[in-house]
């Protein structure tokens, strides 16, 4: 199956959002695509990313740091499809994850670091790094929600999905990743409220949790068990879970 209208790098987000959500919407099932075709739209999609990335990094030489940010979203909105596509073949690509990550910390850099890298102190002792993207200028304390990353992603990956959709509202985002938290979650979430209960452009009664994948089962036995929670979302548990037994079912065979 040939795709007519392929992404076009026009800089802005609505647009990348746009070509992203057609291009996906348009997609034939798993059983009714080839994997060369998947690959192909990958790397397609990859070449898009790393259009927007030159265009930011021009747009950064010009002090433009607006539209480089938007720039940058744009190329994280390409790799997350690449990545999708990727993922849908059974495959890991590395290089699309490691341009995720460096993407993530050039918009902290485009954005003045406003996309920070915190340090979060545990009942243990120990620390656990979690990335914060704080509320845009708020008048009053706003909402804010821990977001815990699926099984097979870093916070970094979770994040370099979210940032589209929640530069420039007021809520602030801290991000962990599942391998971080997986064992001794209900604790080190705590910590994780403790953390943002304490910024002062976060309301402590109205913090959220997510939890994508495997992490959908974290975050609802923490809503259960720290009832200073004011709302979970729990995304894909059941079906991560599912997946995971049928993948180790056919290894063993």
């Amino acid at each position: 199956m040939e795709f007519r209208a392929w992404p076009h790098v026009r800089g802005d987000l609505t647009s990348a959002r746009q070509d992203a959500s057609a291009f996906l919407d348009s997609l034939p099932t798993e059983e009714g695509c080839a994997e060369t075709d998947r690959q192909r739209w990958a790397a397609t999609w990859t070449q898009t990313g790393d259009a927007y990335c030159r265009l930011a990094d021009l747009n950064i030489h010009r002090r433009a740091l607006d539209k480089a940010t938007e720039a940058w979203l744009s190329a994280l909105t390409a790799f997350e499809v690449a990545r999708r596509l990727i993922a849908y073949s059974g495959s890991l690509d590395e290089d699309v994850s490691a341009k995720v990550e460096t993407g993530v910390q050039r918009i902290g850099s485009a954005l003045g670091h406003r996309v920070e890298s915190v340090p979060i102190a545990c009942s243990d002792g120990g620390e656990l790094l979690a990335y914060y993207l704080p509320a845009t200028t708020p008048s009053s304390p706003g909402p804010a929600v821990i977001c815990v990353s699926s099984e097979e992603e870093t916070g970094a990956m979770l994040l370099g999905r979210l940032l589209p959709v929640v530069i420039g509202r007021r809520l602030s985002v801290l991000v962990i990743s599942n391998d971080d938290v997986e064992g001794s979650s209900k604790f080190l979430l705590s910590s994780c409220f403790d953390y943002l209960s304490g910024r002062p452009e976060v309301d402590g009664s109205r913090i959220a949790i997510y939890g994508d994948g495997l992490s959908a089962v974290l975050a609802t036995d923490f809503a259960a068990y720290d009832r200073r929670i004011a709302a979970a979302v729990c995304d894909g548990g059941v079906w991560s879970w599912t997946r995971s037994l049928v993948v180790r079912e056919e290894r063993r065979f």
